[in-house]
């Protein structure tokens, strides 16, 4: 089970740049190539990454005591929306019996999925100078 926030951040960034390389091998499907099989473990652990991440960003803000609450609580609803929608997305594709790199393409070029990257990165630069602070604190 994913539990931290910045595990569930990096299993979803890893996955998207999979499926990157994954697409560019121009292949008709998923059967009988290695990283066929290592594509639908890439979505497996995206799908676990993405459930409840708003409720691990909400964790976060709450254990950070981030202030304003109310900006954070309205980002939390964008959040939630878009990885409810990418994971919608992720599940449709996973369950398809064969994954051909055209396939990953179109999920990669998902609005919904590139919204729920751009959340992360804008996640990750709101609480990079807070765990740096950690970090250093003695």
């Amino acid at each position: 089970m994913i539990n931290s926030l910045a595990d569930r951040t990096n299993a979803i960034e890893e996955c998207y740049e999979f499926m990157l390389a994954y697409a560019a091998q121009g292949l008709p499907g998923d059967q009988g190539s290695a990283s066929g099989g290592q594509l639908r473990e890439f979505l497996r652990r995206a799908v676990e990454a993405l459930s409840g991440l708003a409720d691990a960003f909400r964790a976060a803000v709450k254990q950070d005591s981030l202030e304003p609450a109310e900006s954070y609580e309205a980002f939390l609803a964008v959040l939630d929306r878009d990885s409810t929608d990418s994971l919608a997305a992720i599940q449709l594709v996973e369950a398809q019996p064969s994954l051909s790199s055209q396939l990953i393409d179109n999920l990669n070029a998902s609005i919904h999925l590139r919204a729920l990257l751009t959340d992360l990165f804008l996640i990750d630069e709101i609480l990079k100078p807070r765990t740096a602070k950690i970090e250093v604190s003695p």
